[in-house]
């Protein structure tokens, strides 16, 4: 991980916030958050990314955080808490990259973008909560009672990513390998399964321009890659680039999941067609 200043963009806050959990949408939990937000930076405009991510399973937030924040102006902030060891001794960081920044737990949610060229991670220290009035916060709700203030502190530019303890290059890895690329075949796993039942992969888009025509190996069927959904008649399986730029098998108008009987880790292989 880079460590000059010189080699990555800085983070200026311009008050957006988007927030990524596992909570779903039972309880007060992300609106106690946002409230605890507003109390502190009333000025801020808060996005929900997702609150739907698999639980306690850091990678699949980290995966749609590393391909979302884009799409938010310079200066976003993103705060992400999918965080099976809150309580315990497990660190939070805070992570500069490409002119936004990243709150979240050290337990592999910002793996992979830590590895990314100019982005500098720091590490929490927790005797500085103090100056930032964050005092006996629950064992179980750090979302609420660290995440949320420190969020204020930083989208609102009175805290700057520094300020919360010491630059790290010891960031926990990502619970999600890489795809593996052998000539002409990659070979990813399933990371997330959509609203209509798509599987979304691992693999990036980038990887398959390599190959003249692509067959996608999924659940024992051989799908061809295609545009859009519509290319093929209803009930039939697909393969395509999404709009996150990874490899997506579907089925056109249902459920591939549902279909293929495939879930969240199932492996997915690329081949030239023969």
């Amino acid at each position: 991980m880079a460590q000059s200043p010189t080699d990555y963009e800085r983070f200026e806050p311009c008050g957006v916030i988007s927030i990524t959990t596992d909570f779903g949408h039972k309880g007060p939990f992300i609106g106690t958050m946002k409230g605890m937000i507003l109390m502190r930076f009333p000025a801020a405009r808060i996005v929900d990314l997702t609150h739907e991510t698999l639980v306690h399973w850091p990678a699949e937030a980290g995966f749609w955080i590393a391909r979302a924040y884009r799409y938010f102006p310079a200066g976003t902030l993103h705060v992400a808490v999918v965080d099976p060891g809150v309580g315990t001794q497990r660190d939070i960081l805070v992570l500069e990259h490409d002119r936004h920044a990243f709150l979240a737990p050290d337990n592999g949610l910002l793996g992979a973008l830590a590895l990314a060229p100019g982005a500098r991670a720091y590490r929490l220290d927790t005797g500085r909560l103090r100056r930032y009035s964050i005092v006996e916060p629950s064992a179980t709700f750090h979302g609420r009672d660290i995440f949320a203030p420190l969020a204020a502190e930083l989208a609102s530019g009175r805290a700057k990513p520094a300020d919360l303890g010491a630059s790290t290059r010891d960031v926990v890895p990502s619970w999600l390998d890489e795809p593996e690329v052998a000539g002409q075949r990659v070979t990813g796993v399933v990371v997330t399964i959509d609203h209509f039942g798509n599987l979304i992969t691992n693999i990036d888009g980038g990887v398959l321009a390599g190959f003249r025509h692509a067959v996608v190996h999924a659940g024992g069927h051989e799908l061809p890659l295609k545009r859009t959904y519509g290319d093929v008649r209803p009930g039939q399986f697909l393969a395509l680039v999404n709009s996150f730029g990874v490899l997506e098998i579907a089925r056109a108008e249902q459920s591939a999941a549902e279909g293929l009987g495939l879930g969240r880790g199932a492996p997915i292989t690329v081949t030239e067609a023969s």
